[in-house]
């Protein structure tokens, strides 16, 4: 029993530790980069939506003793791109 346990466990822990990563997305021919709070000015794009990458801001708190996982996470990869921008009408800001 106890070796199934731990076995579940161990599946677990590497299924989460797969969970918070934010990609890259090509959208229009542009390559946009996930940003944070800290390159915000310098990567986000005011005609791209972004969300938040869930999991990167749960290992930023579960981290948060690391310092530096922290830093990384919410300063450089918390929103991640999913697509552009429309308006009211339903047309492509570009």
């Amino acid at each position: 029993m106890k070796r199934a346990i731990a076995s579940i466990l161990i599946v677990a822990i590497l299924g989460i530790s797969l969970v918070g990563c934010g990609n890259t997305k090509v959208i229009n021919g542009v390559e946009y980069d996930t940003y944070g709070l800290l390159n915000q000015n310098e990567k986000q794009n005011p005609n791209i939506q972004y969300e938040l990458i869930l999991g990167n801001l749960i290992w930023g708190v579960v981290l948060v003793e690391t310092v530096i996982a922290p830093v990384y996470f919410f300063g450089f990869s918390l929103f991640e791109p999913v697509g552009p921008k429309s308006d009211i009408k339903g047309k492509v800001v570009r």
